[in-house]
């Protein structure tokens, strides 16, 4: 049964410490701003005030072995900043009795260790390694749903050798996308862009029939022109996706673009009557779900399409559920995270809860 946390079940563990598995997966460009550091904040503090010592858990990146540049440490600074408590780094090392006993003489109150992802063990779900890791704690919370999907030491070994619970913010992503699942209410807006059409195949298949339409942009839309034989030049499509996608061809709940922006011989945005079209089936919905931008809204002049549909949805009165990082940023550039009803920190994650698939980081929790 899955146990969360909370001020009643910390109780007992007053005074230990804590692992907070966190994701920290944050480009160096949006360390300052970055929701993922947001929504972490309540279950520190709530361990905080449980008097517990803590020590936080994250990856960054996919380093082959040491690299600097994918160090935590410059995120403990932001850290104290936010908490305005002294964040004490751990270096890279195998020494971990010794981290124990640092941590247990230490007067500081958080504790922040180096990426997981320098170990070989992390990547290779090592259960030698996870043990090694529950040396440092008494218990553990998984706080990291946007790698809740990931078959990681920390996060689906790890748990089974502490007491562990659902972290505040985990929970309330699986309340949230419960909620889109099971009790939408028509009709129900399916917005699908980004890159890769292949990962987003499951949550299309899983909401096809529930969904009212399927609005397609980016990779997912110029793949599915790519299977239809139509001529898209050398804009950005899915190979690997194309096969599976053939039987979904000619689904009328599934809209296209009807006209494009283009750069010499690439789509990069959804033209201006196709944004007119899809902010006007965004007006008529009473549940919502975007992954991914329906252009390349880093370059300038190919952001209108994602941009416009965003503030469309930030509109909307309806259910509103807005999740991965591209889409994240450009909800938060626009400064409307407050008129969305959920936005999730998780890209995959998201899309593989969204398609009825088991999550190993929420599954292990349930023993």
């Amino acid at each position: 049964m899955l146990r969360y946390m909370s001020a009643k079940n910390l109780k007992k563990w007053r005074g230990q410490i804590g692992l907070l598995r966190v994701d920290l997966n944050i480009e160096p460009s949006q360390e300052e701003s970055a929701y993922r550091l947001k929504a972490i904040l309540p279950a520190i503090k709530l361990l905080l005030k449980n008097k517990n010592k803590i020590v936080i858990l994250s990856h960054r990146g996919r380093p082959k072995w040491k690299d600097s540049k994918y160090s935590l440490s410059p995120l403990a600074k932001i850290l104290e900043k936010r908490l305005g408590q002294k964040i004490k780094f751990l270096p890279f090392g195998n020494n971990f009795r010794g981290l124990r006993r640092d941590i247990d003489l230490s007067k500081n109150k958080i504790f922040l260790l180096e990426n997981l992802r320098f170990w070989p063990g992390e990547a290779k779900n090592s259960p030698v390694f996870a043990k090694k890791l529950a040396i440092l704690g008494d218990f553990y919370v998984n706080e990291a749903f946007a790698a809740s999907h990931r078959k990681n030491a920390s996060i689906s070994v790890l748990p089974r050798f502490l007491p562990h619970y659902a972290g505040l913010s985990l929970a309330s992503e699986m309340k949230n996308l419960d909620l889109a699942m099971r009790k939408y209410k028509h009709p129900l807006t399916l917005i699908i862009g980004g890159a890769k059409a292949i990962d987003k195949l499951g949550v299309i298949k899983y909401f096809l029939n529930k969904a009212d339409r399927v609005l397609l942009g980016g990779g997912p839309a110029n793949t599915f022109f790519k299977a239809l034989g139509l001529d898209i030049r050398n804009s950005l499509f899915d190979p690997d996706a194309i096969p599976p996608i053939k039987k979904y061809l000619h689904n009328q709940k599934i809209i296209l673009p009807s006209d494009f922006r283009a750069n010499k011989d690439k789509i990069l945005d959804i033209g201006p009557r196709t944004t007119v079209e899809f902010i006007s089936l965004v007006k008529k919905s009473k549940t919502i779900i975007w992954n991914g931008p329906v252009g390349l809204f880093e370059k300038k002049g190919f952001e209108r399409g994602s941009y416009q549909l965003a503030k469309a949805v930030a509109r909307n009165r309806g259910f509103t559920l807005v999740g991965g990082g591209e889409t994240t940023t450009i909800i938060l550039k626009l400064g409307l995270e407050n008129k969305i009803k959920f936005v999730s920190t998780g890209g995959g994650a998201m899309l593989d809860y969204l398609s009825g698939k088991k999550l190993p980081g929420i599954e292990i929790l349930k023993r």
